[in-house]
């Protein structure tokens, strides 16, 4: 569907009609696919629009835990590159353990694949996809703006004649372009946690790959609240590291010395990279107008994992519905109150698993003898680690029924 096909009942004020879209998504990541999904299944006119060419690398470990799979589009099958039966644990290299489940605990993927095909779920539903395509601003105010009930989307793109740059209309905007976001930035997001990763993609021989197959190592770090991982995905491995933001010497180090104790200091790694993990202050802004935003955009994954891929799907699953509400919404009141029901909606859940996760990171920072001790040797704990990552239950539903586990992060809590 094009931007002329796109045309409504707006007027630009000479009698032209004025192309506007009912929900511009910006950001093709799986917050931005599973927004436009959302609002184009609706049958309303949606353009997702994207700064890279698809598909493109991003650094994430690709694990997918029961929530992700859970939010996923109707039909949507998922590019498996392993499916994860045992976790080896340590403490900075030492006290090494596995654990063993016969159920499958959570998949593997690599995002290029992963993001591509949600994007394709997306175009699927009647989404309209622009790639190559840069947002600078939005603006809601303004003599670009023709009416109340419009955002102004300023776009510029690439082509045979240079830059060129265009103003795309909607009735609603979704923000979800990742965790540097220029639709963050006109919301007013704020936020209260930043950690730095550091990733490696190691194509390993299939000696070496047999060992890793179905199981993938967590190694708790030596610097406050860090942890390091090894996926394994077929030929590859991912590993990474992530700590707190403030020195990242230290973190490089810690990646250098993880790999080298892993024995795979000698492999090339194909690809190097880091990226910035953001977490939202509890006051933190959602919507400003008829603009919304979602996943990394808006400050949303769990604190102390960092684990993003099933708040970005789940969050961005709820602002294309609400995107659509205040699409239809006449007034600035109106359109206020459904940005208000998101908001509520995003507190209401991912809110009360980020406050829990905020507070597990606390512990986890201060005690991470004690919390490997407990999820190697304590039978409950492996069982209810194993049901979070399956889906079966959240760490909210853990401090809620288990008192070992409310008391723990009770005494967190006192000064």
């Amino acid at each position: 569907m094009s931007g002329e096909q796109a045309a409504q009942d707006s007027g630009t004020g000479d009698g032209e009609a004025l192309a506007v879209w009912d929900v511009v998504v910006v950001g093709a990541g799986p917050a931005g696919a599973s927004a436009a999904h959302a609002a184009a299944v609706t049958g309303r006119r949606v353009l997702l629009l994207e700064k890279a060419e698809l598909p493109r690398y991003k650094t994430c470990g690709g694990g997918i835990i029961g929530p992700s799979r859970d939010a996923l589009p109707p039909g949507f099958e998922l590019p498996l590159r392993d499916r994860v039966h045992a976790v080896t644990f340590s403490l900075n290299g030492r006290l090494t353990r596995t654990k063993r489940s016969r159920q499958m605990l959570f998949g593997l993927i690599n995002r290029p694949e992963f993001d591509a095909g949600l994007v394709d779920a997306a175009r699927a539903a009647g989404a309209e996809v622009r790639t190559g395509v840069t947002v600078s601003r939005v603006e809601q105010h303004g003599p670009g703006v023709p009416d109340r009930r419009t955002v102004a989307v300023v776009v510029t793109s690439n082509g045979p004649e240079g830059k060129r740059e265009e103003i795309v209309y909607a009735r609603a905007v979704v923000g979800a372009d990742g965790s540097a976001s220029r639709i963050g930035a006109h919301v007013g997001v704020k936020l209260n946690q930043v950690d730095l990763g550091l990733e490696s993609e190691i194509p390993v021989p299939a000696s070496v790959a047999e060992d890793w197959a179905g199981r993938v190592h967590i190694d708790w770090g030596p610097l406050p609240g860090s942890y390091g991982w090894v996926f394994p995905k077929g030929d590859s491995l991912t590993v990474g590291v992530i700590s707190a933001r403030g020195d990242g010497g230290a973190t490089k180090r810690y990646l250098d010395d993880f790999v080298a104790r892993l024995g795979l200091a000698g492999f090339e790694p194909s690809v190097s990279s880091g990226h910035l993990t953001r977490c939202r202050a509890d006051d933190s802004p959602l919507s400003r107008g008829r603009v919304l935003v979602c996943g990394d955009a808006a400050g949303l994954l769990e604190p102390w994992t960092r684990e993003g891929i099933s708040y970005a799907l789940r969050s961005g699953r709820l602002a294309g519905e609400w995107a659509v509400r205040i699409a239809e919404s006449h007034d600035a009141v109106d359109a206020r109150r459904q940005a208000l029901n998101y908001a509520f909606a995003v507190k209401a859940g991912l809110g009360v698993e980020m406050g829990v996760g905020r507070r597990m990171l606390t512990l986890f920072e201060k005690r991470p003898g004690l919390l490997h001790a407990v999820l190697t040797s304590f039978p409950p704990a492996w069982r209810a680690f194993a049901g979070i990552t399956r889906g079966k239950s959240s760490l909210a539903d853990l401090v809620r029924t288990h008192p070992i586990a409310r008391r723990a992060l009770e005494a967190v809590d006192r000064p």
